[in-house]
């Protein structure tokens, strides 16, 4: 019997479980396996069950497995074991503005993006700031047990004129973004609960539907604080709410008929299911970035490959078209495609983060999630 290779057994048993709606046995599964692998040892298929039961499964009987609905799909897959897309990410220096504007009509059917919400935080001279450890709009904080934070963008400091420019930005960039989307092109962008209000309201004013938010479940350093200098007087008093969530704004193009008649049509218009008993959810338990993940890309706004994986795979509900990040940073967008398989395109106006992409979704898409 040929001997295969452990990730492709542990694999086609994720994908047995998954794709069953309900507990099966130790004997379906083994049968199951056959038929995607070829012959394979059923103590292989047991011994896997059992070492990972309470971790990947759940045995809610004698012999019966299902997969556990506390595990994410994409956390159990190993990226060098997923598909590749039939095209390599594309990464291009440039601004999104103009190139959107160039781009053909009806040729994106989905967008993964964390732009720069404050816009002022990523200009020349506030990056120059960051870069050279001064600061400027990023609260760089103290190390903590040892362990070096990252820099946070302080976006209770914007004025009223930057707010608006923030606006004006959004609109301009949901007017533009719309042509070039299919109907049903969903718009996943990341923000945060001081100014996820303005970027809401430009892109519904731009022509985009809003279909509510994704809560990402994360710890951070931002709030929680006492008053700066008053501390000690004013001890038990928190000025802001600790953060410990992040909302991801979810936007889609306008349907062309029903969602049934824009899947046909178009392949968008909802997203993909994480199994066929479990729905994609709007509430994601996270991780602050791995620190391996960031010795890959440095970028002050990187996001774990755990949380984008789920986000880039949901947003093509059929598995079809391409995934844009116009705002690309250093291509953790472009990774979590390449690692589910799905072509992409990110644009990336700064010249030292698009050469921190171009060697970092490499690195970054092969990265086992655990």
């Amino acid at each position: 019997m040929p001997k295969q290779a452990p990730g492709k057994v542990r694999d086609a048993v994720v994908a047995v479980l998954r794709d069953s709606t309900q507990p099966i046995s130790v004997q379906e599964i083994h049968e199951a396996v056959g038929e995607r692998l070829g012959r394979v040892s059923a103590s292989s298929v047991r011994s896997y069950l059992r070492l990972n039961v309470d971790r990947l499964f759940e045995r809610v009987d004698r012999g019966l497995y299902q997969l556990s609905e506390e595990r994410e799909l994409f956390e159990v897959l190993s990226p060098a074991d997923s598909p590749l897309p039939s095209e390599q990410p594309q990464l291009i220096q440039g601004d999104c503005l103009d190139w959107l504007a160039g781009r053909e009509p009806n040729s994106i059917e989905a967008v993964v993006t964390d732009p720069p919400y404050g816009l002022v935080e990523y200009s020349t001279a506030e990056q120059h700031k960051l870069r050279t450890g001064r600061g400027g709009v990023w609260r760089i904080p103290p190390s903590f047990d040892g362990h070096k934070r990252s820099p946070l963008p302080r976006f209770t400091t914007l004025s009223r004129e930057q707010l608006a420019s923030l606006s004006d930005f959004f609109l301009r960039w949901g007017k533009v973004l719309l042509p070039a989307l299919v109907p049903g092109a969903n718009v996943i962008v990341a923000s945060n609960p001081l100014l996820s209000h303005i970027v809401s309201a430009a892109l519904a004013a731009a022509g985009l539907e809003r279909r509510g938010e994704i809560v990402r479940l994360v710890m951070t350093m931002r709030g929680g604080d006492r008053p700066k200098n008053a501390h000690e007087e004013f001890s038990e008093v928190t000025v802001m709410p600790r953060s410990m969530w992040e909302p991801w704004l979810c936007f889609r193009k306008p349907l062309e008929g029903r969602v049934q008649d824009n899947l046909r049509k178009w392949k968008t218009g909802g997203f993909r299911r994480v199994s066929a008993t479990r729905p994609f959810g709007d509430v994601i338990a996270s991780r602050p970035t791995h620190a391996n993940e960031r010795k890959i890309a440095p970028h002050p706004s990187l996001k774990p490959q755990a949380f984008l994986r789920q986000i880039v795979r949901a947003v093509l509900p059929l598995s079809h078209g391409t995934v844009l990040d116009p705002f690309a940073g250093a291509g953790s967008t472009l990774a979590a495609a390449a690692a589910v398989g799905y072509p992409s395109i990110g644009i990336e106006i700064d010249t030292h983060f698009a050469e921190m992409a171009r060697k970092a979704i490499g690195p970054l898409s092969r990265l086992a999630i655990k």
